[in-house]
């Protein structure tokens, strides 16, 4: 059985940092591309920032571009976000998930493996 769990979520005051964790157990992602993904309340889900697993070559939205970096260490079988000078409208539920392909992409329907989602609130 596949499984993403994701953790390091939390409470987090604007201009601030966390680091986001996602293990995987029951395959083994190592040439699976990998991404996050989030959800505000009332909102779609929307990508974040995705890696693919050859080169490590990654991909950021806009929103997040500068501010957040996307690594992944094959050995552990965990992928990480980590998140600086965070803003209020980075508050959203996180989720990472794993991709058929090696490359990976921003469209959610590509990535049929996904965590339960890590909440995140920035907020003063």
């Amino acid at each position: 059985q596949v499984q993403l769990v994701e953790s390091g979520g939390g409470l987090v005051q604007p201009g601030g940092s966390l680091r986001l964790s996602c293990a995987a157990s029951g395959r083994t992602f190592s040439r699976h591309a990998m991404g996050w993904f989030r959800q505000a309340p009332g909102q779609e889900r929307e990508f974040v920032a995705s890696i693919n697993w050859r080169e490590y070559s990654t991909t950021y939205a806009d929103s997040v571009k500068d501010r957040f970096t996307i690594s992944r260490d094959t050995a552990k079988n965990t992928l990480y976000l980590q998140m600086n000078k965070m803003k209020p409208e980075d508050t959203a539920v996180y989720y990472c998930a794993a991709a058929i392909s090696v490359y990976g992409t921003r469209w959610s329907q590509d990535y049929p493996y996904w965590g339960q989602g890590t909440q995140v609130t920035v907020s003063s």
